[in-house]
């Protein structure tokens, strides 16, 4: 039998929700390929996508949830690390097709990873105060998305 999931503090579920729509992006690119869209298409969304979403929420991790973490930490050394590669990811300008794939796949794995193991060690850890500065820094956005070409419908 496994263990029943950890539910998230509340602090912490606006990152998830935006892990959400991260994931979406992922399917998005997935389903823009599937239906033969030009990859020009799906990486306008892709750009607009990192630059208003992901890298906010980058920076939001980096400087406000992490920390939480010993900067040593195993852990936090890996995303991080994913951090850079994603950001290295989205500013190359060679192969649409094959760095939207690389994009689809690595941002998947790190949300994944983030959610799974990253995000309940830092919930193990977390003071009260932690959470409650948490959550005045942070707070709930609705999600907004480019609608003005739905490559994936």
């Amino acid at each position: 039998m496994q263990p029943k999931p950890q539910k998230r503090h509340k602090a912490l579920q606006p990152l998830s929700r935006e892990h959400h729509h991260g994931l979406l992006l992922s399917w998005k690119i997935r389903a823009g390929f599937n239906k033969e869209i030009n990859p020009k298409r799906i990486r306008v969304y892709a750009d607009w996508f990192f630059e208003n979403h992901l890298i906010p929420h980058f920076k939001m991790e980096e400087q406000h949830i992490f920390p939480i973490l010993d900067s040593n930490h195993e852990l936090v050394k890996r995303a991080l690390a994913d951090h850079r590669r994603l950001k290295r990811l989205f500013e190359e300008r060679e192969d649409d097709t094959k760095i939207l794939n690389k994009i689809e796949e690595e941002l998947d794995q790190h949300i994944r990873f983030e959610e799974r193991v990253l995000f309940p060690e830092i919930q193990k850890v977390a003071t009260e105060e932690e959470f409650l500065q948490i959550e005045k820094i942070h707070q709930p956005e609705k999600f907004i998305d480019k609608e003005d070409d739905l490559f994936w419908t």
